[in-house]
């Protein structure tokens, strides 16, 4: 029997969620994304869905109508209605059942639209008066006398070679062979992990991810109608014996992961752990997904991955928003040589020549001495920015699961058992806006941990919102 259950997702207006023809619609829309009425699955007929919910025939007749417009189920004459083969997909809908108002697309959502006056300690990115302006400035001014073709024609598919010669040496300092031939570039970070799963992943296939982990991985993966399983995460990486036991049971085709000061955690993956995290991987037939896009933020480089499997098993990504601008976006893809044709094609396919603009702005901010200057000048910044971060939590009964070895990131545990996802919607009302653990969490077990940006914590404003939050949330536990 379908369970009237009212879901709001963020493309509908409250009022029609509540009215009978909006709860009719929500109970078959949630149904399909739980794949209780899978794809070609015949929908109740009109009168006993009628009868089930105890409403009219005439509202189930109208909710059906807006499913068919909508594209979620088709009408067959003389048959009925059927749940279409590939239902259109809504994030909103497939995502982990957390509450609306603080699931991962949420957060990314918040911190993307807040404005000016908004607090972020649960973004994800660097403020922009720490990224280099002024050599921003003087590689764009640079590039406006450029040649026409640079500022006018598609770049190469593989990506500009210049720039690819530098990643290559980059990588080459962190142990990683990729020759530039091996280096795809790519629109961002993002797209990278987009390019590989649309190249290697079919629908259904399962991949591991760790827990907590980033939620974009999880969102992204579950565009790709990939099945994900979630592995604990631990202080010096994923945990093994599950992680093997996951490989028997689920055979999955990618895991995906950070290698260097994880996200949320901020932990490093230890040598031990990475090589028998690929002897795993050989014996499964796993490829890992390795995405580096905090490294420049290390104090000393951790063993990557790619480079201790020679990018065998192991694609590496990333991208510069982290370090230089989250508005150029220039990301790349180090990948094993027999692989790169069949992913050019497909950017090709996607994005035809990409972004050779910011690919020759990249190149100009990267080969600029200054860049070092700067990096170095971030760890050193975040370092202290870490310290007081840390001493501001504490007073409020705030405890890091560990001290990381640097980057952005402290994940913290909520004293007392508090709830972070009340935490947060409280402190949204006052232009706050945190990150609570369980949108990290595909086995929604972080509920009483929060990850905080460092950088983005100056404000002691936060601290005040944040005191007010937690008082408001244990007084909700008492009541």
């Amino acid at each position: 029997m379908l369970e009237a259950v009212q879901v709001k997702d963020s493309g509908e207006v409250a009022t029609a969620a509540d009215t009978l023809v909006g709860r009719v619609v929500a109970t078959i829309r949630q149904r399909i994304a739980g794949r209780t009425l899978a794809p070609g699955a015949k929908l109740p007929s009109i009168r006993g869905l009628a009868e089930n919910m105890g409403v009219s025939k005439s509202t189930v007749v109208e909710a059906y109508e807006r499913l068919a417009a909508e594209g979620a189920i088709q009408a067959r004459r003389g048959s009925g209605f059927y749940v279409r083969r590939l239902p259109p997909l809504s994030l909103a809908d497939v995502a982990p059942k957390l509450d609306r108002a603080v699931d991962p697309l949420w957060i990314s959502r918040q911190s993307l639209d807040a404005g000016e006056g908004a607090l972020r300690p649960g973004c994800g990115w660097l403020p922009p008066d720490w990224m280099p302006e002024a050599s921003i400035r003087k590689a764009l001014r640079k590039l406006g006398r450029a040649d026409a073709a640079t500022l006018a024609e598609y770049g190469t598919p593989l990506g500009l070679p210049a720039l690819r010669h530098l990643l290559a040496h980059r990588l080459a300092e962190r142990g990683v062979e990729a020759p530039p031939e091996q280096i795809v570039l790519t629109e961002s970070g993002t797209q990278a992990i987009d390019l590989v799963c649309r190249f290697l992943l079919e629908p259904g296939d399962t991949v591991l991810v760790d827990d907590p982990c980033y939620f974009n991985f999880n969102a992204l993966l579950r565009a790709h109608r990939a099945k994900i399983v979630s592995v604990p995460y631990t202080p010096s990486g994923p945990d093994l014996a599950l992680f093997a036991q996951a490989l028997t049971e689920h055979r999955p085709r990618l895991y995906v992961t950070n290698s260097a000061l994880h996200n949320p955690t901020g932990a490093t993956l230890s040598a031990a752990t990475a090589h028998r995290l690929l002897k795993l991987a050989e014996q499964a037939g796993l490829t890992i997904v390795e995405d580096d896009i905090f490294g420049d933020l290390e104090p000393e480089f951790a063993p990557r991955l790619a480079g201790l499997d020679g990018l065998e098993r192991v694609i590496q990504i990333g991208s510069f928003s982290k370090t230089l601008s989250a508005s150029v976006r220039c990301g790349y893809i180090a990948v094993r040589r027999d692989w790169i044709e069949g992913l050019t094609d497909l950017k090709v396919a996607l994005s035809f020549g990409g972004g050779r603009l910011a690919a020759e702005l990249v190149l100009d901010l990267l080969k600029d001495g200054s860049y070092r200057r700067h990096v170095e000048a971030l760890r050193q910044r975040l370092a202290r920015t870490m310290a007081e971060t840390r001493g501001r939590l504490a007073a409020l009964g705030i405890e890091p699961w560990l001290t990381p070895r640097g980057g952005m990131f402290l994940w913290c545990r909520l004293p007392d058992e508090l709830d972070a996802g009340e935490i947060a919607r409280h402190a949204l009302g006052e232009g706050v806006v945190l990150a609570p653990g369980n949108a990290f969490s595909l086995s929604r077990t972080a509920r009483h941990f929060m990850r905080f940006n460092v950088a983005q914590a100056a404000d002691p404003r936060i601290f005040s919102v944040l005191r007010e939050a937690m008082r408001a949330a244990a007084l909700g536990k008492t009541v």
